[in-house]
């Protein structure tokens, strides 16, 4: 467990016992969710000793479904988890664009092997649930290179204490204490390293809402409107005035994936989520192309949730000293590049890389190159998932005729296109970019 005294340096066999120490430091990560734990995932197979603290009592994620383009999945498989996510992944064969009033086909581009052939590394649906179970056995598997990561669960950090700048620490509200050589904040949007270490407040409302839903496959094939949506899989996204409509199957088809981004209630702004009915959720589509609510009026009402769209503004400060930030902490993002977790997994291999190349006296500067590598690129993606909330909803006109056309193109979407988005990796790492992404045909 951290917070144990470091060795002191010597001559001979204590001299060497120290690098090694050196080498080995200790990370602490706050916050268990996908960029938390793929972040301990990659510091630990650079041989660092990671604590995960988590608030929650249960480790896992909301019942809902997350898209990993190329460049995510390429940072996933780079880990080792091939074999483990070919299991529980779903792979999308095209991308599809619809009309909002009759369902008209804007565009439709193929995905599945074209993507790996393009880009190589696929494009893959899991329920999130599933990709989280995948990362945590991995933390924790004794095979696995690097020391075993440890989890704390039920441990709120409600304080942090920097008295030692060079042993940062979390205290919780149960009164643990977790010290290491940095803290790293990876623990979402409304972060509290990111408040307690003092951090400009740079959180902002979009006016937006989602609702996020799970509806049962069978249900989806057994009525003739929407069969269509089970017979190849798709990722599908219908645009319209002043809200949009994202869906793909999970599970290999046992679910139908939901998002749809409407205008935000006070009371859902106020509250930042809260539940919801699927009668509410296809009544805010009952004026379009008539699959739409037939289709959102299957989900189970258990299954059925609305979040309030809250972003970061573009800003490249994620680190104080010995305190870094990663994934939403730094740069929440709107989902309309469907970038946020993959962004956090981006931020985690660079991590893990700047870290893995020092000793712990050049911490500090490792962090200042993660921020450097990453900090651009995340707030461009910021940049383009803000541009594309007007984008997707446009009213009926002008603009949006010449907004189908871009779409029809598939070159990307406001500023960043897909060839900068999805290719290539942001390791410098040969090894790690040697890897042979093959798969068979």
């Amino acid at each position: 467990m951290f917070g144990s005294p470091e060795s002191d340096a010597g001559s001979g066999e204590d001299e060497e016992a120290s690098v090694a120490a050196s080498q080995s430091f200790e990370v602490v990560v706050v916050g268990a969710g996908l960029g938390g734990l793929c972040a301990a995932l990659s510091l630990r197979q650079r041989g660092l000793r990671v604590t995960v603290v988590e608030a929650a009592a249960q480790l896992g994620e909301i019942g809902a479904g997350i898209q990993t383009a190329p460049n995510a999945s390429r940072i996933l498989i780079g880990l080792g988890l091939r074999a483990e996510l070919e299991r529980v992944r779903t792979e999308p064969q095209d991308q599809v664009r619809r009309r909002w009033a009759d369902g008209s086909i804007i565009g439709q581009l193929p995905l599945g092997q074209r993507v790996i052939d393009q880009y190589g590394a696929p494009y893959w649906h899991y329920h999130r649930a599933d990709l989280h179970g995948v990362l945590l056995e991995a933390c924790l598997d004794p095979t696995g290179p690097g020391p075993v990561v440890e989890i704390a669960t039920s441990a709120q950090v409600v304080d942090l204490d920097r008295a030692d700048p060079a042993r940062p620490a979390v205290l919780t509200a149960d009164g643990r204490r977790f010290a290491g050589d940095l803290v790293i904040g990876a623990d979402g949007i409304r972060s509290a390293v990111r408040d307690l270490a003092g951090f400009d407040d740079t959180l902002e409302f979009s006016g937006e809402m989602a609702y996020r839903a799970l509806i049962p496959g069978d249900l989806v094939a057994a009525d003739p409107a929407t069969r269509f949506l089970v017979d190849r899989f798709h990722s599908t996204i219908w645009y319209g005035p002043d809200k949009h409509l994202v869906h793909y199957m999970i599970r290999g088809g046992q679910y139908l994936n939901v998002v749809a981004i409407v205008p935000c209630t006070e009371e859902i702004a106020r509250d930042w989520s809260g539940p919801a009915t699927a009668a509410q959720l296809a009544a805010e589509y009952e004026d379009w192309d008539s699959r739409v609510p037939a289709v959102l009026a299957k989900a189970k009402d258990e299954d059925v949730s609305v979040w309030a769209m809250y972003r970061r503004r573009r800003d490249p400060v994620w680190v104080d000293g010995r305190v870094a930030l990663l994934g939403d902490a730094c740069h929440a993002m709107l989902p309309y590049q469907a970038q946020g977790a993959s962004q956090a997994m981006e931020d985690a291999a660079v991590l893990a890389e700047e870290l893995g190349w020092v000793t712990r006296d050049g911490i500090e500067a490792a962090l200042v190159r993660y921020v450097d590598r990453r900090a651009k690129h995340a707030g461009m993606v910021q940049d383009a998932s803000l541009q594309n909330m007007s984008f997707y909803h446009l009213p009926d006109g002008p603009e949006q005729r010449e907004r189908d056309e871009k779409l029809r193109r598939f070159d990307g979407e406001s500023d960043v296109s897909y060839d900068w988005l999805w290719n290539g990796s942001p390791l410098t790492d040969p090894d790690t970019e040697s890897i042979n992404y093959q798969f068979a045909r």
